[in-house]
């Protein structure tokens, strides 16, 4: 059916005696949360939006829309970065909410294991895992609003992959209704299971292109009974990596985070968070140690010091604070994760989601703020982000007195800026936040040939008809 003729009445009819009044929502004040993205890039419009309550309405839904060809596009915290989780502007694009599928179904102690649906908020799969004794460890900024199925299906990274991995490594299983309103039950809570293709990894990262996740398998972990957390001015990106090598090569396991920040973040966390103090101001580099072991006598506070004091010695580390109190490490911590919102307040900023490997994490930071600085005169990179596992957020904020349109007019050329040098260091162009619309025109490029070929050929075997999220991933 074209993109600009309206859905048939009678699918609208029909979706609505499936779900019942709470299942579907057609009225303009409720379908305004759902129009929108968290950065305010992309605005678009729906003729209804699904609340399915279970993976069988969900499925019902899905036959329905499959038979009458309408576009589905899944949403869950709709916390994406890249546009992934919200219709085009056609107005034919049925958004799909997993809000009211939020039961965790189960925790094992034992297997370590947790069946969660998709609508479930990270923060309460955190809370759940934590009342029976164990730790879900994903964490990222926006888990009070990210639910276990958009995490899945942009494989988010956030502040712990350093030592726990992507999404994707703390999956097991997969329940998944498919374009055509199949369901598949692969909710195995096994280690090992070598039987075929791996079908569940093929959905973790897709954005809701070939299904939609509706349940999962995830894997937890002893809860840490002892941590400690330090706030560090370092001299330099180089001085950063050092501290981070100095740190793993003392216990690699122990490192749970390990973040960068540069001074301007930091001041902008400072001047426009509410409550926001830092007590080490004045420096141009920042590094957030987080050290976590189950063992209560690991003696992680003597480790931390030591580290420190080498670090302190080379002249690496210039100033440092050790939390001593949970309190102060909140507070440590809410520096960092500020920053995305910090930015937001102080104007309109462009987002580089890039990693490279571990070791070219200073090259990038530096060449990459140089180029941006001369590209446009007075605006201020912001580089933040995971420097233990490569992804650093190389963002830029407008100059102060520039309109925001007129600085945002040139998001594609700052991107290709940035990304040109991440291409160069053997990086890639999405680390975590995925592709969703804002990336789709970088794919020829970084993943044409063979590797985008196979992409569309699964697209099409999976999703013949092109319904499941489109325009989001596939140029």
């Amino acid at each position: 059916m074209p993109d600009d003729q309206p859905l048939p009445s009678p699918l609208l009819d029909r979706l609505a005696a499936l779900l019942g009044p709470r299942g579907i929502l057609t009225e303009a004040a409720d379908l305004e949360p759902h129009l929108a993205d968290w950065r305010a890039l992309y605005r678009g419009k729906t003729p209804c939006v699904l609340r399915p309550a279970s993976t069988q309405e969900l499925a019902e839904a899905v036959k329905l829309c499959a038979a009458a060809g309408a576009p589905l596009v899944p949403q869950g915290g709709n916390t994406s970065m890249v546009g992934g989780g919200v219709p085009d502007e056609g107005g034919r694009q049925i958004v799909v909410s997993m809000a009211r599928m939020n039961r965790v179904r189960d925790i094992d102690p034992l297997d370590m294991t947790m069946t969660a649906e998709a609508g479930v908020v990270l923060k309460a799969a955190q809370d759940a895992a934590a009342e029976a004794g164990c730790l879900f460890p994903l964490s990222l900024g926006a888990e009070g609003t990210a639910t276990i199925g958009g995490v899945l299906s942009t494989n988010a990274g956030g502040n712990t992959t350093v030592r726990y991995g992507n999404a994707r490594e703390l999956m097991l299983g997969l329940e998944v209704v498919l374009p055509d309103g199949q369901v598949w039950n692969g909710l195995r809570r096994l280690r090992k299971d070598n039987t075929g293709y791996a079908l569940r990894h093929l959905f973790v990262g897709a954005e809701g292109t070939l299904g939609f996740i509706t349940a999962a398998v995830l894997r937890l972990f002893p809860r840490a009974r002892e941590s400690e957390v330090a706030l560090c001015i370092v001299r330099d990106e180089a001085a950063a990596l050092a501290l981070f090598r100095r740190v793993r090569d003392r216990d690699e396991t122990a490192v749970r985070a390990f973040e960068y920040m540069s001074g301007t973040g930091v001041e902008l966390y400072r001047t426009q968070i509410e409550g926001g103090t830092v007590p080490l101001t004045g420096g141009e580099h920042y590094v957030l140690v987080d050290l976590a072991s189950s063992r209560p006598d690991a003696g992680l506070r003597a480790l931390m010091e030591a580290v420190l004091e080498e670090a302190l010695e080379a002249g690496e580390v210039l100033d440092a604070t050790i939390a001593e109190s949970e309190a102060q490490r909140a507070a440590l911590w809410r520096i960092r994760e500020e920053h995305p919102e910090a930015q937001k307040r102080e104007g309109a900023s462009v987002k580089n989601d890039v990693s490279v490997p571990v070791s070219r994490t200073p090259e990038l930071i530096r060449r990459s703020s140089a180029a941006l600085k001369a590209m446009i005169p007075g605006s201020r990179p912001v580089p933040f982000g995971h420097l233990g596992d490569g992804n650093i957020h190389m963002n830029l904020q407008q100059p102060p007195g520039m309109q925001a349109a007129d600085f945002l007019a040139r998001s594609h050329d700052i991107m290709d800026t940035v990304n040109e040098i991440v291409r160069e260091l053997g990086g890639s162009f999405s680390a975590e936040h995925g592709i969703g619309r804002l990336k789709t025109d970088m794919m020829e490029s970084w993943r044409g040939g063979a590797e985008l070929d196979v992409m569309r050929r699964v697209k099409a075997a999976i999703d013949p008809r092109g319904i499941m999220n489109p325009g989001k991933v596939l140029p």
